[in-house]
């Protein structure tokens, strides 16, 4: 336990603690002042809480409580044996804001933290004032934006969905530092001219995921996606996400991402009946946080100075 305290709980100016919530105990990252406006910040595949690492000091300063927090089988939160459909996935951060004594929070997901954002703004309503999805697409256009993909029917985001469907070898290439695969992952879905992941960075996302089951947990968020489609648990979450989100949603795409196209998180709107924008960063992946952490950051305080507070 106290080796995987050690690679998780990154020193920086912030406070590691563990929060318990929906049966189940979360490790988070903390900043800023205790009464100001909790943000809680959501992680994709395959980092951990520490991917908001350039984000967590700057909101601090300007007087935001953030909470970079670790996803369910992800870093230093359990590691369960089941509970990573975006059910229990929306009620674990939903838990998760309670537990941290605030009545709502304002929510930015990456990737598969935009995922889980959306699906908490849906289901979980009174726990979330405001989402930022970066890289994320709503959930009842995810699919349909994936087969759409920059390489054609199949793109690379499809693709790698698909191949991670397989059982147990997925999760040992990405686990296993020898086979390149993360970092290979990382670099194919950055704009080159970013240089992310850097040696040093990839390093820090390798000995995390080789917590095992870090990899297999990691993984059982698309196993799910796909193997939903056929199942009355799919069914009912797609009848969650059919209603429009009300909070106000901020979008954000890099115009070099691979994965998630422009066009696929502007059809996101479609979904969202409260205020919307939308902001694409140039010379950018799918990892604005890493890839342009400056631009991002300036982007979201822009906007949460605009964000209404709840009556």
């Amino acid at each position: 336990m106290t080796d995987a305290l050690d690679v998780v709980e990154v020193p920086g100016p912030w406070q590691h603690r563990h929060v318990a919530a929906n049966g189940a105990r979360f490790h988070v990252a903390e900043a800023g002042p205790e009464h100001g406006r909790l943000v809680v910040l959501l992680h994709g595949f395959p980092e951990f809480w520490w991917a908001w690492r350039h984000q967590l000091p700057a909101l601090a300063a300007a007087g935001y409580r953030v909470v970079a927090m670790d996803l369910r089988g992800y870093g230093g939160s359990d590691r369960t044996p089941n509970g990573y459909d975006p059910m229990t996935l929306a009620q674990d951060v939903s838990g998760v804001v309670k537990a941290l004594g605030a009545r709502d929070a304002v929510l930015v997901g990456h990737g598969w933290g935009g995922y889980v954002a959306w699906a908490t703004a849906a289901i979980h309503p009174r726990q979330v004032a405001a989402l930022a999805a970066v890289s994320a697409p709503h959930p009842a256009t995810m699919l349909a934006a994936l087969r759409r993909g920059p390489a054609g029917p199949a793109g690379p985001a499809l693709r790698h969905l698909l191949a991670m469907q397989l059982p147990m070898r997925p999760e040992r290439r990405l686990a296993r530092t020898a086979s390149g695969f993360l970092g290979r992952h990382l670099r194919a879905w950055s704009a080159p001219e970013s240089g992310f992941p850097s040696p040093g960075t990839l390093a820090v996302y390798q000995r995390t995921i080789a917590l095992w089951p870090s990899s297999h947990c990691a993984l059982e968020y698309h196993r799910w996606l796909v193997r939903s489609r056929l199942r009355a648990d799919g069914r009912r979450f797609a009848r969650l996400m059919a209603p429009p989100v009300r909070q106000p949603v901020c979008l954000v795409t890099g115009d070099r991402d691979p994965a998630v196209p422009v066009r696929a998180v502007a059809a996101s709107r479609e979904r969202v009946s409260g205020p919307v924008e939308e902001h694409v960063l140039p010379g950018v992946g799918h990892f604005p946080h890493e890839e342009a952490p400056e631009a991002l950051t300036a982007l979201l305080l822009d906007w949460l100075a605009r964000v209404p507070a709840r009556p």
